[in-house]
């Protein structure tokens, strides 16, 4: 029998095993670390995936309220319907356009004004938008490999033609305006798309929809209103528009305190100087977004609160009285005398309590030749400077005492003063023999000449004789002005004040010494009263009395947070009993026969005194001079012995026909009238409410 043969079972090459066992330990390898990310890790990258972020948006709220002394609202917030928008983080300029022809079906933006605002290029973006494959084909690939991105979107709107973006409907126009305003937004942060005109059909209209416009809202907005028009408007300043938001020029400084770049703010004014307290706190509102920029929630983490309310010095009832009496004398000169007051254009006024520097009132009357119509300029009596002419003989006469060049009660003789190589000098007439006392009474300019000759060395004056001045008594008796607010800043709570023109001495030192030289602003000469009122006591002319909170209904002014005390600046360097000499020249200057200003002021009831002032000025335009006219002006203060109210008027450029409208006497006697009657009127229905 054959021995069968044994079949044999196929075997894998050895080669082949090792292969299937290396993929074997790959193969493990891989579920291992399937297992590492799953089990150990698989916690930590679901969160990332879920990860969210938080951001904090801060909304502007109404600015505080600007109350007068007598809590009259002077400035208030007006409220409006406003339509805003508020983009989500990585917002897209489609995503933009999309919410831009939704809201153009619901609001009216197509005004001439608007569609005149259109740039070329907002024109030729919308272009783009809308035709975006054909546009892209414009830039090769070649081009577009050599170039940013910003460089190829450039060169894009470019090459769109005038012939493409010519013939738009007024509707995509329309569409355009919107996105403009949409395109101001900046991320989580609220823009005004419209506030001004919103119907209550549109505003009805866009708060139905929201659902349909992501980050558009429906809500309220508020503009600045001004409850007694123009009186102290250009005082109390303005504030940007949320086009203009910050001023370029101090940017960096508001966006480190905490502001948005489209933030209204005070541009001048009361609403600059102030613009830390009216600003009130934002809104904080935090958003949480996902990666990709979508909100998913939102949680207000700061309630928002209105600005704090200024409470001002002013008196807004005497403020208007004394607006119409400037505007009113101002008026009357003008048209009295047409041809003399050709060059006459303005007059201002400023009312103080001399005891605690608090502005009462602040008046500027400026006519317009052109329009043919006056405005208030109330400002210009903080930014321009005249020359006062006599009304600061004070100052001079304060100096002499305190240079002991003159004593108390000496006398000189008044004639007219002839210097070598000079014009002669004298007052309106020769007074004869005349004291310090009488000297303002009567207003000497030949005293003060000869105060200012001592001052400069010269003690033995002769007629027609030349003088050699100490060139170091210009500047000793400018510091004794100085001590008064004049040429010097008064230290108003205010932006910006002009603090007037040096002018280079010695060769006008007598001029210097009756006003004919440095020149000086309303509030200044307003100081310097004040400080001899208050018995030598240079206080801080201010704007602001107190600061408070709003109260608890958000309507009105609340409990007080600051009150602005009266700051003494300095004390002048003279005895008081010299200074009560001034106080009687002064006092004498108005009320006894012989004053520069009796036949207003005499017999009045208040107990005046002040001093009366004309100072030359010549009118030059472009090099040529066209005129002389006077400066006017006017200090004073009552009652005499206990100074509750103090004034200067200056009368830039009138015409010499003083004597025959005196415009500055004018205005001062009736703005201490008008004080003193409506002091009168307050106090008797006072009586009459407590009886």
């Amino acid at each position: 029998m054959k021995n069968k043969k044994r079949k044999k079972r196929p075997q894998l090459p050895f080669r082949l095993n090792i292969i299937f066992f290396i993929v074997f330990l790959l193969f493990c390898g891989l579920i291992l670390q399937l297992g590492v990310v799953q089990i150990l890790h698989g916690e930590g990258f679901q969160e990332e995936i879920d990860r969210t972020i938080k951001d904090t948006t801060k909304i502007p709220v109404p600015r505080g309220l600007i109350v007068d002394r007598n809590q009259n609202v002077i400035v208030d917030n007006k409220p409006l319907y406003s339509i805003t928008y508020t983009p989500a983080k990585g917002t897209q300029a489609e995503d933009k356009l999309k919410v831009a022809e939704k809201l153009a079906e619901y609001i009216s933006m197509d005004s001439k004004e608007r569609i005149d605002g259109l740039t070329e290029r907002n024109k030729k973006e919308y272009w783009y938008l809308k035709n975006k494959k054909e546009a892209d084909k414009r830039l090769s690939e070649e081009e577009a490999n050599e170039m940013s991105n910003a460089e190829q979107y450039d060169t894009i709107l470019d090459r769109i033609t005038e012939k493409e973006i010519s013939d738009f409907t007024k509707q995509e126009l329309e569409v355009m305006v919107i996105k403009k305003e949409l395109d101001k937004a900046y991320s989580l942060t609220p823009q005004i798309i419209k506030n001004e005109d919103v119907t209550p059909k549109e505003y009805a209209r866009v708060a139905e929809h929201l659902d349909q416009l992501p980050g558009v809202n429906a809500t309220t907005d508020w503009n600045r209103s001004y409850p007694f028009k123009d009186s102290f408007k250009s005082l109390l300043g303005s504030i940007t528009s949320q086009e203009e938001g910050l001023p370029a020029e101090k940017i960096d400084y508001f966006l480190t305190r905490g502001y948005s770049r489209n933030d209204r703010v005070g541009k001048s004014g009361l609403e600059e100087q102030y613009e830390e307290v009216l600003r009130g706190r934002k809104e904080q509102v935090q958003y949480t977004t996902t990666k990709s920029g979508q909100v998913i929630d939102s949680e207000v983490i700061v309630e928002g609160q209105r600005g704090k309310d200024l409470v001002l010095t002013i008196d807004m009832e005497l403020q208007k009285r004394v607006d119409k009496i400037v505007k009113k004398e101002l008026k009357t000169a003008i048209q009295k005398h047409p041809h003399a007051n050709r060059f006459l254009n303005d007059a201002f006024a400023v009312v103080i309590n001399p005891q605690t520097g608090e502005l009462l009132a602040v008046s500027g009357q400026h006519y317009d030749r052109e329009e043919g119509k006056f405005e208030n300029a109330a400002y210009k009596a903080l930014y321009e400077a005249h020359r006062p002419g006599s009304s600061i003989k004070g100052a001079t006469i304060a100096a002499g005492y305190q240079s002991d060049v003159i004593s108390p009660g000496q006398t000189f003789y008044d004639a007219p003063i002839k210097i070598a190589g000079t014009p002669e000098k004298s007052s309106v007439s020769n007074l004869g023999s005349i004291n310090d006392i009488n000297a303002l009474k009567r207003s000497s300019n030949v005293y003060m000449f000869y105060i200012a000759m001592r001052m400069g060395g010269e003690y033995d004056y002769q007629r027609g004789k030349s003088i050699q001045f100490n060139p170091e008594s210009v500047q000793e008796i400018r510091n004794y002005f100085h001590q008064f607010g004049l040429g010097v800043s008064t230290g108003v709570d205010f932006p910006y004040e002009a603090t007037g023109y040096v002018g280079q001495t010695p060769p006008n030192l007598l001029d210097f010494s009756i006003g004919q030289y440095d020149t000086y602003t309303t509030m200044q000469l307003a100081q310097y009263i004040s400080t001899i009122a208050s018995d030598g006591y240079r206080v801080r002319p201010h704007f602001v009395k107190e600061i408070r909170d709003p109260d608890s209904e958000g309507e009105g002014t609340g409990p007080i947070q600051k009150s602005i005390n009266t700051k003494v600046l300095n004390k002048i360097g003279i005895k008081d009993e010299n200074l009560n000499r001034i106080q009687e020249g002064f006092r004498k200057a108005f009320q006894e026969t012989g004053g520069t200003a009796s036949s207003y002021f005499s017999g009045k009831d208040y107990d005046p005194a002040g001093k009366t002032g004309t100072a030359q000025h010549e009118v030059y335009e472009d090099g040529k001079k066209l005129a002389e006219t006077e400066n006017l002006t006017l200090v004073g203060y009552a009652p005499f012995d206990e100074p509750e109210v103090a004034f200067a008027v200056v009368v830039p450029n009138t015409g010499n026909v003083s004597g025959q409208h005196p415009i500055n006497n004018l205005i001062g006697e009736k703005i201490l009238d008008e004080y003193f009657d409506l002091k009168e009127e307050r106090d008797k229905k006072s009586k009459k409410e407590n009886n």
